[in-house]
């Protein structure tokens, strides 16, 4: 309760909040739209714990507050408006005004319907930007692996110079070529700045000393926090919170889009998504760190890896076809939990081994 208590008291005056501004089918749509969030980010809270493990308790509050203002205001509320206001030449006031009078998300001119309008290149940039986290993390050499049989050649593709840039723009030109006509050019683009940004803020983690994610010689507590560097540590520690949003930003592309399919009420889904389900995956991503989850259960980040890869391929598939949001949230939880129960037995087989060796010292 000590970690998720703001999470209820937070959720409880979000849903009082929807019932009385649209009654009972309000409420019962904000929580429709918590449980979304909440089921599509087991893999979001992830990642986000094994980055915000490194960061001090400054920095992890900072976290916990401005990303929260971010995640709420940023992503849920801000983004779809800015995303509106340019592709229907909108100003602000505008896009505030269209988004206010609702309407539904097929017929034409409404706010929802230019959202869903251009869910192509939302995808692609998110897309994209998740393949590569994805890819680089696969590509990566380590002497644990999940599912062996495929990380192990994934592993050895990796050993190749750029291989999962040529992987990322081979999908996405292959996503490109199966969109409705007109709307190749911008496909193309938005999928090129997700790499772009995915290898900006990667670039500029190495330029600060940053300790990669998936490096098993990165500090796993705070003890072996080296405050010695002082000012560049602030600067690293920085680049983590960004590269942190970044991240937490492009897991929230599916469900922002996903939520106008079944509301159209901006209000609404500020409440569900933003509120109830931010909130929530913040708490998650506190109680892994706090409570070492990560080191404890050894394949949660293979689990949550795949999971990204899995989103990463939906999202690109969604350019050309639609896939129910249901789809993406139990895939993501059969990844997570696949991995959790593997880490168990895992650590089972470990203390089997280790009463085992001690026994056999004794006699």
């Amino acid at each position: 309760m000590k970690t998720f208590g703001w999470s209820f008291a937070i959720t409880a005056v979000a849903l009082i909040v929807a019932f009385f501004y649209g009654g009972v089918e309000a409420l019962i749509l904000c929580a429709i739209l918590g449980v979304l969030e909440v089921s599509l980010s087991f893999d979001n809270a992830v990642v986000n714990a094994r980055i915000l493990e490194k960061m001090s308790d400054f920095w992890q509050k900072i976290f916990l507050t401005v990303g929260i203002l971010i995640a709420v205001l940023g992503m849920r509320v801000a983004f779809p408006l800015l995303i509106v206001g340019v592709t229907a030449n909108l100003n602000p006031v505008q896009a505030i005004s269209l988004a206010l009078e609702k309407g539904s998300i097929h017929d034409p001119g409404t706010y929802a319907y230019l959202l869903h309008d251009a869910h192509p290149q939302i995808a692609a940039f998110g897309g994209i930007f998740l393949l590569m986290l994805f890819l680089d993390f696969m590509f990566e050499e380590r002497e644990l692996h999940w599912i062996g049989f495929l990380e192990k050649p994934l592993a050895f593709i990796g050993r190749l110079h750029g291989a999962s840039v040529a992987i990322g723009l081979i999908l996405l030109v292959a996503s490109a070529s199966m969109v409705r006509p007109g709307k190749e050019i911008d496909v193309l683009i938005a999928g090129v700045l997700g790499m772009v940004t995915y290898l900006l803020v990667n670039g500029l983690g190495e330029l600060f000393n940053l300790p990669d994610e998936n490096d098993d010689a990165a500090p796993k507590s705070k003890s072996k926090s080296t405050n010695s560097a002082g000012k560049a540590i602030g600067k690293a520690a920085f680049m983590l919170f960004l590269y942190l949003e970044v991240i937490d930003a492009s897991f929230s592309f599916d469900g922002v889009i996903g939520a106008f399919a079944i509301t159209s009420d901006p209000i609404i889904i500020a409440l569900g998504l933003g509120l109830i389900g931010a909130i929530f995956v913040r708490s998650l991503t506190v109680f892994l760190v706090k409570e070492g989850t990560l080191d404890e259960f050894e394949y949660l980040d293979h689990g949550a890896h795949w999971a990204i890869g899995a989103l990463s391929i939906i999202l690109l598939l969604t350019i050309s076809v639609e896939i129910n949001e249901v789809i993406t949230g139990v895939i993501g939880v059969v990844f997570i939990g696949a991995a959790f129960g593997s880490s168990i037995l895992r650590n089972k087989k470990k203390a089997a081994g280790d009463a085992t060796k001690t026994q056999q010292f004794s006699n």
